[in-house]
C-alpha cells in the first residue's frame, strides 16, 4: 500500500521500549504511597503487540482505600489557601515540562499514535494545567441586596468533594490532566482511574504532579481490569460526590444510573457522530486538509473526529478526488518512526470491529474509494479507508466509527446537510466549511452540537467550554465552567442590620 512503513522500519525491537531509568511507576497511588497489588495488567504496544510494561491491577477494595484517603483529606485541601494551591500548580507544571518527552514517548508505545501527535497532546495537556492554575481563586461568590431590598444576598462556592475521574485510552495525557486540573483548582480531592489499555502515561502524569508536594490523599491513582466493579463500589459510597467520565455513551448511561442512588454529580463527555459539512462555496483545499486531520488523527480514534462527510453535490466529485489523493499520501508505521502519519488502531479486537463496519457499509451499497483492508503482520494496522455512501441510509450513518474510515454523503442543499447532520442521537462536535461567514454562522447555529468548528477542525482549548448535548454528554471541560462543575454554590440570606448611628 502507498505510504506503508513496516513497524520496525527504524531498527530493532529494542528501540520500541520504555526509556531505561525513566519507566513509569507500576503501583497504585493511595494516600501518598505507591502500593503494589497481587495482580498486574500487561500493557502492549499496538504496533508490535509486544508487552512493554505492567501496572498493578487494583480491586474495588483498593478503590475504597483511595476514597478513604480522598475523603479524609478533603476538608484540609478545600481550605488550603489560594496562594499555596497556586504554588503547587506551578511546581507541578515545571515537573510536567521536565517529563514532557518521556510522557510523549510512553504515550506512543502504549497507544500507537505518532510521536508528533503525542507531543502535541502533552503540550495541550500542560496548557490546560497552566490555565486552570491561573483560575485558582477566581470562582468567588457575590454580595448583593435581595430583590425587594429587605435583606442581603450572599453566595459562596465550595468544593463539591471527593471526585472520581475516569479517563479513556485514546487520550491518556490530555483527558486525565484536564480533569485533574479542574478538580484540584476547585479544591476537590481526586481518584484517577486510568484506562487499562494506556495506564503508563497516566502514571507518569500523576507521578509528576503528586511529586510537587500535594498533601497525601489529595491525589490517588487506580489502575484496574475491573472498571465496572470499581465504579459500582465507589458510586455506592455516599462520600463520593462527583464523577467525571470520558468514554462511550453506553458506559456513560451506566454511570449515570449508578449515580442516582446517592445523587452524585456527573460530568459526561460521551460518543459522537461528527458531521463535516462541505458547502458548495467552500475552499476545497482548506476543507481537505482539515478533513485529513479531523478524520485520521490518532487513526480516527477521537471523540470529535469527523464521522460523516456531508458534501454538496456540486463539489462532491472534486472534494472526493482531492481527499482520496491526500489519504493515499498518509504513511503508516510505528509511531516512533519520524515519518509516520498513521499508527495502528488500539488492538486487533477494535480493528476487527472496524473492518466489520466497512463490510456492512459496502454490503449496503457504498463504493470503496481507497483502503479497506487490515494490514498483514504484527500490530493492529488498518489501511486508511474512504467510502462513498450509496445514500443517506448507509449503515454507518448513525454509528460512531471510531477508526480511520471516512464515509462521504452527497446532499443537494445546505438545508439537507443540516437535516442529515442533526439526524443522530449524538451532538458533540460538528464542522462547517464555506467561504461565506454569514452562511457558515447560520448553518453552525442550526446544527444540534455542543461544539462547531467553522472553517477549522481544532475545537478544544483551555479557555473555552467543550462538551456535547443529547447523547454526547453533560457538562463542560474547559473554561471557568469546568471548574464550577467541581463546586457547589451556597446562598446565605443575611438579615438587614439597623442603620448606623
Amino acid at each position: 500500500m502507498t505510504g506503508m512503513q513496516a513497524p520496525g522500519a527504524t531498527g530493532g525491537a529494542a528501540e520500541y521500549t520504555l526509556l531505561r531509568g525513566a519507566e513509569p511507576k507500576s503501583e497504585l497511588l493511595i494516600d501518598g504511597r505507591w502500593q503494589a497489588t497481587g495482580n498486574v495488567i500487561e500493557v502492549r504496544d499496538p504496533a508490535t503487540e509486544a508487552v512493554i510494561g505492567v501496572v498493578a491491577d487494583g480491586s474495588p477494595a483498593d478503590a475504597l482505600a483511595a476514597l478513604d484517603a480522598a475523603a479524609a483529606s478533603q476538608q484540609a485541601w478545600g481550605a488550603i489557601s489560594h496562594v499555596e494551591r497556586s504554588r503547587l500548580f506551578r511546581e507541578a507544571e515545571a515537573r510536567l515540562l521536565a517529563a514532557r518527552d518521556n510522557i510523549a514517548r510512553t504515550m506512543v508505545l502504549e497507544s500507537g499514535k505518532p510521536l508528533a501527535q503525542a507531543g502535541a497532546e502533552i503540550d495541550a495537556a500542560i496548557q490546560y494545567w497552566s490555565w486552570y492554575g491561573g483560575q485558582i481563586g477566581l470562582q468567588t461568590g457575590t454580595y448583593s441586596p435581595s430583590s425587594d431590598g429587605s435583606f442581603t444576598v450572599l453566595t459562596n462556592r465550595k468544593p463539591i468533594g471527593p471526585s472520581l475521574l475516569i479517563s479513556p485510552w485514546n487520550f491518556p495525557a490530555l483527558t486525565p490532566l484536564r480533569k485533574m486540573a479542574a478538580a484540584l483548582a476547585a479544591g476537590c480531592t481526586v481518584i484517577i482511574k486510568s484506562a487499562a489499555l494506556t495506564p503508563l502515561t497516566s502514571a507518569l502524569l500523576v507521578e509528576a504532579v503528586d511529586g510537587a508536594g500535594f498533601p497525601h490523599g489529595v491525589i490517588n491513582l487506580i489502575h484496574t481490569s475491573d472498571s465496572s466493579g470499581l465504579s459500582r463500589t465507589l458510586m455506592a459510597d455516599g462520600r463520593l460526590r462527583k464523577v467525571s467520565f470520558t468514554g462511550s455513551t453506553e458506559v456513560g448511561r451506566t454511570l449515570i444510573a449508578q449515580s442516582a442512588h446517592n445523587i452524585i454529580s456527573t460530568s459526561m463527555e460521551l460518543g459522537g457522530n461528527g458531521p463535516f459539512i462541505v458547502l458548495d462555496d467552500a475552499d476545497l483545499d482548506l476543507a481537505v486538509e482539515h478533513a485529513i486531520g479531523s478524520k485520521f488523527r490518532n487513526s480516527g480514534q477521537v471523540c470529535v473526529a469527523a464521522n460523516r462527510f456531508i458534501v454538496q453535490r456540486k463539489v462532491a466529485d472534486e472534494f472526493e478526488a482531492r481527499f482520496v489523493e491526500r489519504v493515499k499520501q498518509l504513511r503508516m508505521g510505528h509511531g516512533l518512526h519520524p515519518e509516520t502519519d498513521l499508527g495502528p488502531v488500539i488492538n486487533r479486537r477494535e480493528r476487527d470491529r472496524i473492518t466489520d463496519s466497512i463490510a456492512r457499509s459496502r454490503a449496503g451499497g457504498s463504493k470503496l474509494l481507497f483502503g479497506g483492508e487490515a494490514v498483514e503482520g504484527s500490530g493492529s494496522f488498518l489501511q486508511p479507508t474512504v467510502l462513498e455512501a450509496a445514500s443517506l441510509d448507509d449503515p454507518l450513518a448513525h454509528e460512531e466509527i471510531f477508526g480511520p474510515v471516512a464515509v462521504t454523503y452527497r446532499v443537494d442543499s445546505a438545508a439537507e446537510a443540516i437535516a442529515f447532520a442533526n439526524d443522530t442521537p449524538y451532538g458533540l462536535a460538528a464542522f462547517v466549511f464555506t467561504t461565506d461567514v454569514a452562511r457558515g454562522l447560520a448553518v453552525a447555529g442550526a446544527i444540534e452540537s455542543g461544539v462547531v468548528g467553522l472553517n477549522r477542525s481544532g475545537v478544544t482549548e483551555p479557555a473555552s467550554p467543550f462538551g456535547g448535548i443529547k447523547a454526547s454528554g453533560l457538562g463542560r471541560e474547559g473554561g471557568p465552567e469546568s471548574i464550577l462543575e467541581f463546586m457547589e454554590e451556597q446562598y446565605i440570606a443575611l438579615a438587614s442590620t439597623t442603620a448606623v448611628d
